[in-house]
């Protein structure tokens, strides 16, 4: 989340914690921009611009310059951040979280080709054009949280090398292109045997480099990188990382080059980190510049769900008994397409999945609601089939599809048959906070006639069991989502709960369960903000009294009343309160003879995001987040991000409340402010929870607005303790036709004992899927690894999630890790287009709209995909695409490469074939050619007012070219290429490259 920008305000033990940790910390080892905004607190540079902070102002400022400049849905706003939403800054937190990992994950955090460590340039600049690959793979096949993992590993590295190299103290003032643009200059790394630094025996390091280290336009100049703790081994001469945590200080040269942060005792380069900071956010900035252009507008904002409507998702059971449950959906579908229909922003995302035993799917999935609904009128109810049925195999699907923080809704009346899958649906759902509600059309409690209707149309092999849908009603509780008990004759109405959950901006008021068979009261605050509120009760109620804040009561059985207005049907109570809603508490008494949930939900942008973090104590300052569930009865900080405050919008949040699965308070959290209220509708807030609980909580947030008013939000999932850890160490690219090796690592916070691993994924490439069994010392620790094997019909850019849970046997402690797998080709085409000028001509005037400029190009494809496509990017003249060269465009009588100076190619005619101008959508050029040698001619032709331009050329590979054109004279013009997967030098020689290069690339 956002930078903090304000003092903590410490009191009583916070402080004296902090001064333990502190000193604690100056024994432990540290480098690379500092993670996130804690580690300012750690080093006492307040100041200091972390990965955190660099990474979530490029990402915004990206973001909102594309909501600008589209011709969007979405509308326009002068405060357009506002509306971006809480899925926009969950998916934002995911790439902060995989940047901050590279500090803190065992794999990577010591490695100095992650951080542009100890001279180890080749290698990190290998690693971040294969992290550029997987992103833009990931995207262009909507496997968007793979996608924002590689980004924040990309992000991280290629921000490090500006704080752990002398390119600032080059007085460079651009950012280093080569990086992900191999045919750029590049400059050469100084040698192993080659001295870089001189002596520096103060804490502030100044003139310590070499001077042939610090030139800027020498041709002797070189590159370095400090070196970094104990290995390598620091060979004598060479520079530091520096810093009272760096080891290698002690070496000579002694002292060091990083600017990680303002604070001269972890950087002795402190004074130039603000430099170092904004080239490395510039370099940010350009990355998702050139994603955004070569994935295109519209998936670069799904990427980060930039006002992304909740996905409609449906889990559908197609036996034969499913006609009401399916005509049900089809209903419901519609009436939401219609509601969306007008109104402004993206209609969402669509996702149906099918099954019944033994066939699951396949997953359709769309943004079109027209073809959505097409879809459901196609699906028919058919067959019969004994009870169960495959439906958790179905719900993996639906939550490897679904974006994070959906609501999936299952239609079924048959138990699980693949029970087994429990662990990595139960997973899933955690890791994406996603909801998954049941809608059932069969009770255990339901009358004999009941049954023995539902007998008639599936068959069952055995008596079937009272408790066959624990696991349904399980997942649903965890998850936050409810599962309804119905009937055939209540689904159509039921199934409203569909409406309520997915319509937009739906925050959670109240998340509670009631065993108890006496009166059971639950309260929840409803603020200003809050419109439209309804709650949902599940069972089966005897009596039920609502309560305003004024005291005034109704009992909702009985009467109609002033209050709310009561629906009930088979299994659901639907109250909706009447407006006006009275802001302030109220309550709910109810009494039930059986299990009751309550979730109360309203309209409202106001939000909150969170997750739990320990202090890291291996080699950077920092708050670690924590992978899957925290470790019971140990220290730990909550980190909260509220979200979908206005700018103008005052508004304090003080505490928070750790509530049991019942309601009951279990741990009351103060909450301190990282930052003041942010001008990006984000704030971020920080607690100190002094035991996790050993029980399974959920979070309520509390807090006031600029009136006083209380405000509460909660979150509906519940959060399981326990005291054993599983980590993924390595998340490898897959390689069809190959076999790789995941590795994990399990921490035991218990007694020794034996433990069980579940590995599963979703497209069935593990080798062996366990469990497996193995002991585990007390407070030890246990490293293994497991086998993927890609299959060879494996589609580049195809994710694979993978999921691992561990087991212990002699108690419910249990924990997991989600990890994402992309699929890169065995041997990419990496090469960029080349765009080449055959002529530059101009009768530019003083007048200019009286006069014009011209460019004639060739395009060709350097590689072996081929040419794809290409988009006038910029400039306000005109491209004429020609499939064959014009013999009018020769040069003093000389013809086009490949033409006689008396005609065309073999005298095939050149008509143009298509006219490109700024706005147009990328045009399809891949059917134009029929190799991929053959080039194609283009011509620039612009008003003198104008004077450059910028055209993008891509190959099917999905590689970048950028054409910059300028109106003087050829030789003033030069050759700057981007590509999109970031790979090996491309030359710029051959039959086409005629004259001086053209070719300017535009450094954003």
């Amino acid at each position: 989340m956002l930078q903090g920008r304000r003092v903590w305000e410490w009191r009583g033990k916070h402080v004296r914690w902090f001064i333990l940790v502190y000193l604690l910390l100056l024994a432990l080892p540290c480098s690379a921009f500092l993670p996130n905004f804690w580690s300012r607190v750690l080093t006492l540079s307040w100041d200091s611009r972390t990965h955190q902070y660099m990474t979530e102002k490029a990402i915004l400022n990206v973001t909102l310059e594309t909501l600008k400049s589209s011709k969007s849905p979405y509308g326009s706003s002068t405060k357009e951040e506002v509306k971006l939403g809480r899925c926009f800054w969950r998916a934002v937190g995911e790439v902060v979280k995989s940047n901050a990992a590279m500090d803190f994950l065992s794999s990577t955090r010591s490695d100095p080709v992650y951080h542009f460590d100890s001279e180890h340039v080749d290698g990190a600049v290998k690693m971040l054009r294969q992290f550029w690959t997987q992103s833009v793979l990931s995207v262009r096949a909507k496997e968007y949280q793979s996608a924002r993992h590689s980004l924040g590993q990309l992000f991280h590295s290629l921000q490090d090398f500006y704080s752990h190299s002398n390119w600032v103290e080059m007085g460079q003032h651009s950012i280093y292109l080569h990086l992900l643009q191999p045919e750029e200059s590049a400059i050469p790394v100084a040698k192993e045997d080659t001295p870089t630094c001189m002596e520096c025996f103060s804490i502030t390091c100044r003139n310590n480099l070499l001077p042939k280290l610090m030139k800027v336009y020498d041709d002797s100049q070189l590159l370095t990188t400090g070196y970094f703790g104990t290995f390598p081994s620091k060979p004598q001469g060479k520079c530091s990382h520096g810093g009272i945590l760096d080891n290698s200080r002690h070496k000579g040269a002694k002292g060091g080059i990083n600017k990680d942060s303002t604070s001269p005792l972890f950087s002795p380069h402190h004074y130039l980190h603000l430099k170092a900071a904004d080239l490395a956010t510039e370099a940010t900035l350009a990355v998702l510049t050139d994603l955004k252009d070569t994935v295109g507008s519209k998936l670069f904002l799904r990427l980060f769900s930039v006002r992304q409507v909740p996905a409609l998702v449906f889990v559908m059971d197609t036996t034969g008994s499913m006609f009401e449950e399916i005509t049900a959906a089809r209903f419901r579908a519609h009436s939401i397409i219609q509601s969306r229909a007008s109104s402004p922003g993206q209609p969402g995302t669509f996702l149906l999945v099918p099954f019944h035993d033994p066939e699951v799917g396949p997953v359709f999935e769309t943004d079109d609601p027209n073809e959505f609904m097409q879809h459901l009128e196609n699906l028919m109810a058919l067959g019969g089939g004994d009870e169960p049925e495959m439906c958790f195999s179905a719900v993996q699907l639906a939550l490897t599809h679904s974006p994070p923080l959906s609501e999936i809704f299952v239609f079924t009346d048959a138990s699980p048959k693949d029970g087994h899958l429990f662990d990595a649906v139960k997973a899933l759902a955690l890791e994406k906070q996603t909801k998954v509600t049941f809608l059932l059309t069969e009770d255990p409690t339901h009358t004999a006639d009941t049954r023995e209707r539902k007998r008639r149309k599936r068959k069952r092999k055995e008596a079937p069991s009272p408790d066959r849908f624990s696991l349904y009603s399980s997942l649903s509780s965890l998850s936050g989502g409810l599962t309804i008990f119905t009937t055939n004759a209540d689904i159509h109405r039921v199934s409203s709960i569909v409406e309520d959950n997915t319509a937009n901006e739906k925050v959670t008021l109240l998340h509670v369960e009631s065993e108890r068979e006496l009166m059971s009261v639950h309260s929840f605050r409803v603020d200003r903000s809050v419109k439209n509120v309804t709650l949902h009760v599940t069972g089966s109620l005897m009596e039920c009294v609502l309560t305003s804040p004024s005291a005034q009561t109704q009992s909702l059985l009985d009467e109609h009343g002033p209050l709310a207005q009561l629906e009930h049907y088979q299994g659901l109570y639907r109250i909706s309160l009447l407006p006006p809603i009275q802001p302030g508490q109220w309550k709910v008494q109810a009494k039930s003879d059986r299990h009751l949930t309550f979730n109360a939900i309203g309209d409202s942008s106001v939000d909150f995001l969170y997750y739990f973090a320990i202090v890291n104590q291996e080699t950077h300052p920092g708050l670690a987040r924590v992978e899957g569930s925290p470790v019971a009865g140990v220290q730990a900080f909550l980190v909260l991000a509220v979200t979908g405050l206005a700018s103008d919008e005052e508004a304090t949040f003080s505490h928070v409340t750790l509530l049991g699965a019942d309601g009951e308070n279990l741990q009351h959290v103060k909450l301190n402010s990282s930052s003041s209220p942010s001008l990006h509708s984000l704030e971020e807030l920080v607690g100190l929870v002094e035991s996790i609980p050993r029980v399974p909580f959920c979070i309520r947030l509390s807090g006031q607005d600029s009136r006083g008013n209380r405000l509460e939000r909660v979150s509906t999932e519940l959060v399981f303790p326990t005291h054993v850890q599983i980590e993924v160490l390595s998340a490898p690219p897959l390689v069809p036709g190959h076999s790789v090796m995941v590795d994990f690592n399990i921490l035991n916070h218990g007694p020794a004992r034996l433990f069980s691993l579940t590995a599963n994924d979703d497209c069935g490439y593990l080798h062996k899927r366990g469990p497996n069994s193995f002991p585990v010392g007390a407070h030890g620790s246990f490293q293994g690894q497991v086998d993927i094997h890609t299959p060879a019909t494996a589609s580049a850019g195809a994710t694979v999630t993978l999921t691992l849970t561990v087991h212990a046997l002699d108690s419910p402690d249990s924990n997991y890790a989600v990890t994402y797998l992309t699929v890169v080709p065995p041997d990419p085409d990496t090469s960029p287009p080349s765009c080449s000028a055959a002529r530059v001509q101009s009768n530019c005037s003083f007048i200019c709209d009286e006069s014009s400029w011209s460019v004639s190009l060739i395009l060709a494809d350097v590689g072996r995909s081929g040419l794809a496509a290409m988009k006038l990017h910029k400039g306000d003249g005109v491209v004429t695409l020609f499939q064959n060269p014009p013999p009018s465009e020769n040069i003093q009588g000389e013809a086009w490469p490949g033409t006689s100076a008396h005609g065309g190619r073999h005298n095939q005619h050149h008509d143009h074939k298509a006219k490109l101008r700024k706005g147009d959508s990328p045009l399809n050029i891949s059917e134009w050619v029929m190799g991929s040698a053959q080039p194609l001619w283009a011509r620039y032709t612009s008003s003198c007012c104008y004077g450059d331009a910028e055209i993008l050329v891509w190959d099917t590979a999905g590689n970048m070219k950028r054409c910059h054109l300028f109106s003087g004279k050829p030789r003033q013009l030069r050759n700057r290429i981007t590509e999109s997967s970031g790979a090996s030098r491309t030359s710029t020689s051959g039959i086409y490259m005629l004259f001086i290069i053209v070719l300017h690339f535009f450094a954003l």
